[in-house]
C-alpha cells in the first residue's frame, strides 16, 4: 500500500514505547467546553506508523473521552511527548478523526501565541483558524481504490486466472496510481464480475481514500506584461527586494496616495519570490476583493487561490487543498487568508492596512494585520503594509523606526490629484428653499460632468430611505424594541428596519404616543438618494450599490461590471464604492454627508472620516480627463476634514497624534474593553461593577499603570434585547494589561443570563 504522505513537514515523533517506565502522551485543547491543556494515553496502534489515517500527531482532531461518564468530544492534537510512567492512570485516545494533520507545527504555535495575546481559548482558535469546509471535507466522498500488491505483481506472469483476469491485473500492474472499480472495469473493458474474483482471491487489494467529486480547472486568463515603473515605485520595489534578499523578517510601510501604482509594486515584488520558488499572501479589505483586484493578481499568475467569506464550504476546501499541496503562487483573500497553508511562504502584503474589517468581531477577536507581523516574524520574511491613509498605529510605527516608510506621494504619470473643495451644508441649509440630499453646487457640478461623458461617484454612508421616524408634535422617535437605536425607514419593502438586529415593522401612520398624524420621514439614506438622483437626471442610469442591493451572488460584479462598460453614468452608494475601485472616466465624486461618522462617542471617529474621504476622492481624476471631489458636511473646520481636502496625511496626523498621546489611546497605549450583557439590566450592571472590582485589585496587585473608564451603559446601551455595560481599560504596559485581564477571565462567574467577552486592541467602540 503506499504510504499516506503528511501534509507538513514534521519532525520525528519521540517514541519510547518499549520502555515500561515510559509512556506516550498527547496533549489536546478542546475546540468547545473548558479552556486549558489535557493529557491522555496514546495506544500502541495510534503511534508506530504515520502512513495510517489512525496516527496521533500534532494537528489532528482526536476523539477523547471526558468525565465521569466519558463522553467522547472532539479535541486538537497540539502536542505529543513521551513521558514517565505517573501514577496517576490516564484516559486513552478513542478515535483520530483526521486521516493528515490539518495545522503545520509554525501555525500551532501562531495560533498559540493568538490565545495568548488575544485571552481566548486556544481551542477556539484553532477552529476559527481551520475552515469548516476542511474540517468535515466538503465537496469530497470517500473513494474505494483498486491496487496490486507487491506480492502479486512479483508473480503476474505465474497466476493461473483467465484472460479476463489477466487483462485487468495486467491494466492495475501498469497504472501510475490505484484505480476505482468503475475506472478498472473501464479501461480494462470488462464488467465488475471478474474484479470482484479476483478480490475474492485476494489478488487485488483495496483502500479507501476521501476525493474530490469535482476538481474545478483553473479558469484560463490573458496574461499581462509588467509595467514600466516610475522612481518612485522603483524605490519601493527595491526596498521591498532588500528586505527579500536578506531572508530576515522587516515591516515595511508602503505610503502611496491613491492611483500612485502600489498594487504593481506588490505583483513585481511578489513575482520576484515566485521565481525563487516562494509564495506570497495578499490580504485585502472583504469590500474591495472584486473581480477587478483578483484579476490583475491571475493576469500576471498562473496559480491564484482566493479565500473570502463568500465562499461555498466546497471551494474553500479546494482552494485550501490546493494551498496546502504547494500547488498555488499566490494567496489573494479577506483577513482569514492569513492562516492559508503555503508550505514555502516567502512574502505577505496588507493592501488597504488600515481598514477596520482586518479585525475579526467575534471570538477570536484577533486583528490580521497583527497576526500577520507575528507569522512574518516567526517564518522571517518581509511583511509589507500599504495604504493611502495609514492607520495612526502604523504610521507611528514607522516613525519610532519599528517600520521601513517608503513614500510614493505622485500618482502614475504625474497625473494630479483632483481637487477638492467643500460645501458647507449650515449655508446651503439657510440658502435652499426646497429639500434634498444634493446641494446646488453639487447638482450643478453633476450636470457639467454627465454633460461632458463623464461619470459620477456619489457617497453616502447610510443605508435605507431616512435614518429615523419621528413626530414633530412630540418628538417620539420609532425605536427598535431590542436595540437602542432608532429604525430606519426602507421605501422599497415599506417597512422600519433595525440595521443592528435586523427587527423590522410597518411604520406607523399616525404618532403612537400623541396620534398626531404628521408622522415626519427625517435623514437621509441610500435609498432616498437614489430617488433624488433619478428624480434630477432621469435621463443618467443610475445604480445604487450597498448591503440591501448587493445580496446576490455575483452582484457586486455586475454591477461594476455595468459602471465600467459605461452604461451606468451615476453610481452611488456606502462605503463599498469607496475603496479600491480604478475607473479612468469617473470626473466627479460627490460626498453627501462627510459627517456620518465624525462625531460618534469612539476616539477614531476623525481618523475613520478622514480615511473615508481621502479614500472616495482618489476615485476620480485617474485618466487624463482629470477630476474634482465636492464634500459636503456641516464641519467644513474640522481638522480631519480640512487634511482629507489636502491630500495631506501628515497634516492629520500631526494634529490627531498629540491628542492621542495625551490621553493615552493608542498607538500610545494598549486597550482592552470588556463588554457585559443581559436580558435583565439591574443584573447585568451589577455583573460589569463586580467585573470592574475584580480588573482593579488586580491591576493594582501587579501594579500595572492604568486608567479604567466605567463600568458604564455602552453606546449601544440595548442591542438585539440586551442591556450592554463596557468598561474601558488602557496603559502604556500591554502585556501587563492582560496579565491583569486573565485571571479574571479564569475565575468571574457571570449569572446565568449574563455574557460577558473581552476585546483586546478593540477597534469597534460603540
Amino acid at each position: 500500500m503506499p504510504q499516506q504522505q503528511s501534509l507538513f513537514d514534521t519532525e520525528p515523533l519521540p517514541w519510547e514505547a518499549d520502555d515500561a517506565a515510559q509512556q506516550v502522551v498527547a496533549t489536546v485543547v478542546l475546540s468547545t467546553g473548558p479552556p486549558g491543556e489535557f493529557d491522555y494515553l496514546v495506544p500502541v496502534e495510534m503511534r508506530n506508523d504515520r502512513s495510517r489515517d489512525a496516527f496521533v500527531e500534532p494537528g489532528r482532531r482526536l476523539r477523547v473521552p471526558m468525565g465521569k461518564g466519558n463522553r467522547l468530544i472532539t479535541a486538537y492534537c497540539v502536542r505529543v511527548e513521551t513521558k514517565p510512567s505517573g501514577s496517576r492512570k490516564l484516559k486513552s485516545v478513542a478515535i483520530v478523526i483526521d486521516s493528515v494533520s490539518l495545522l503545520s507545527p509554525a501555525m500551532l504555535r501562531l495560533t498559540h501565541w493568538m490565545a495568548e495575546y488575544y485571552l481566548c481559548p486556544w481551542g477556539q482558535v484553532l477552529e476559527a483558524v481551520v475552515p469548516s469546509g476542511v474540517r468535515v471535507q466538503a465537496g469530497t466522498r470517500d473513494v474505494t481504490l483498486l491496487f496490486l500488491p507487491t506480492k502479486v505483481a512479483a508473480r503476474l506472469t505465474q497466476l493461473d486466472v483467465t484472460d479476463t483476469q489477466r487483462k485487468v491485473l495486467e491494466t492495475l500492474a501498469t497504472s501510475p496510481k490505484p484505480l476505482s472499480p468503475p475506472e478498472l472495469a473501464r479501461i480494462a473493458k470488462c464488467s465488475m464480475a471478474p474484479i470482484q474474483a479476483l478480490r475474492k482471491l485476494g489478488l487485488i487489494d483495496r483502500r479507501m481514500e476521501r476525493l474530490d467529486t469535482r476538481e474545478v480547472a483553473a479558469e484560463a486568463v490573458a496574461r499581462e506584461p509588467a509595467k514600466q515603473l516610475h522612481a518612485e515605485q522603483e524605490r519601493a520595489l527595491a526596498t521591498i527586494l532588500a528586505a527579500f534578499d536578506s531572508g530576515k523578517h522587516q515591516t515595511i510601510l508602503v505610503h502611496g496616495v491613491t492611483g500612485s501604482g502600489k498594487t504593481e509594486v506588490y505583483i513585481q515584488a511578489i513575482e520576484k519570490a515566485v521565481s525563487f520558488g516562494r509564495q506570497a499572501i495578499v490580504l485585502v479589505p472583504e469590500i474591495s476583493l472584486t473581480p477587478q483586484t483578483v484579476g490583475r493578481f491571475r493576469e500576471r499568475f498562473d496559480r491564484v487561490a482566493v479565500l473570502h467569506s463568500h465562499q461555498s464550504d466546497v471551494e474553500r476546501h479546494r482552494h485550501w487543498r490546493r494551498i496546502v499541496r504547494g500547488e498555488v503562487e499566490v494567496v489573494v483573500g479577506a483577513r482569514s487568508a492569513i492562516f492559508a497553508p503555503l508550505p514555502h511562504l516567502g512574502l505577505i502584503i496588507i493592501d488597504e492596512e488600515h481598514e477596520s474589517s482586518f479585525k475579526q468581531d467575534s471570538a477570536p477577536r484577533y486583528h490580521a494585520r497583527d497576526v500577520a507581523i507575528e507569522r512574518a516574524m516567526a517564518e522571517g520574511v518581509p511583511l509589507v503594509l500599504g495604504s493611502a491613509t495609514p492607520s495612526l498605529e502604523s504610521w507611528q510605527h514607522a516613525a519610532s523606526g519599528d517600520y521601513s516608510l517608503v513614500e510614493m506621494p505622485r500618482r502614475v504619470l504625474n497625473l494630479p490629484m483632483p481637487t477638492v473643495r467643500t460645501i458647507d451644508l449650515r449655508e446651503e441649509t439657510h440658502r435652499r428653499t426646497g429639500s434634498g440630499a444634493i446641494s446646488r453646487p453639487l447638482s450643478q457640478a453633476m450636470e457639467a460632468a454627465l454633460r461632458d461623458d463623464g461619470q459620477v461617484i456619489l457617497l453616502l454612508n447610510r443605508r435605507g430611505f431616512s435614518t429615523h421616524v419621528q413626530c414633530p408634535a412630540c418628538g417620539f422617535v420609532l425605536k427598535c424594541p431590542d436595540c437602542d437605536v432608532a429604525l430606519t425607514f426602507h421605501r422599497h419593502d415599506n417597512a422600519a428596519l433595525c440595521h443592528w438586529c435586523d427587527f423590522h415593522t410597518a411604520p406607523p401612520d399616525v404618532c403612537p404616543d400623541c396620534k398626531n398624524a404628521n408622522i415626519r420621514y427625517s435623514g437621509q439614506g441610500t435609498q432616498k438618494l437614489e430617488a433624488e438622483v433619478r428624480a434630477r437626471f432621469p435621463q443618467h442610469e443610475c445604480l445604487r450599490m450597498d448591503t440591501d442591493t448587493m445580496r446576490r451572488p455575483g452582484s457586486h460584479e455586475a454591477a461594476l461590471t455595468k459602471f465600467r462598460a459605461g452604461d451606468v453614468r451615476i453610481l452611488l452608494g456606502t462605503q463599498m464604492i469607496a475603496k479600491g475601485l480604478d475607473f479612468p472616466n469617473v470626473t466627479l465624486v460627490g460626498v453627501i454627508n462627510a459627517d456620518t461618522a465624525l462625531h460618534w462617542p469612539d476616539f477614531r471617529a476623525a481618523e475613520r472620516t478622514f480615511h473615508l474621504v481621502t479614500q472616495v476622492a482618489g476615485r476620480t481624476g485617474r485618466s487624463d480627463r482629470g477630476g474634482r471631489v465636492l464634500v459636503q458636511t456641516f464641519s467644513p473646520e474640522h481638522p480631519a476634514i480640512l487634511a482629507a481636502v489636502k491630500h495631506d496625511y501628515r497634516l492629520f496626523a500631526a494634529g490627531e497624534l498629540p491628542q492621542r498621546e495625551a490621553l493615552g489611546y493608542p498607538p500610545f497605549g494598549s486597550m482592552v474593553r470588556i463588554i457585559v450583557r443581559g436580558e435583565q439590566d439591574a443584573t447585568t450592571k451589577a455583573f460589569a461593577e463586580r467585573l470592574g472590582e475584580l480588573v482593579t485589585q488586580s491591576l493594582q496587585r501587579l501594579e500595572v499603570p492604568h486608567r479604567m473608564m466605567g463600568p458604564a451603559p455602552a453606546p449601544i446601551a440595548k442591542l438585539r434585547g440586551k442591556y450592554r455595560y463596557h468598561i474601558q481599560l488602557q496603559s502604556p504596559d500591554a502585556d501587563g494589561l492582560r496579565r491583569a485581564v486573565r485571571p479574571v477571565l479564569a475565575t468571574a462567574t457571570p449569572p446565568e443570563e449574563v455574557q460577558w467577552i473581552v476585546d483586546v486592541d478593540p477597534i469597534d467602540m460603540m
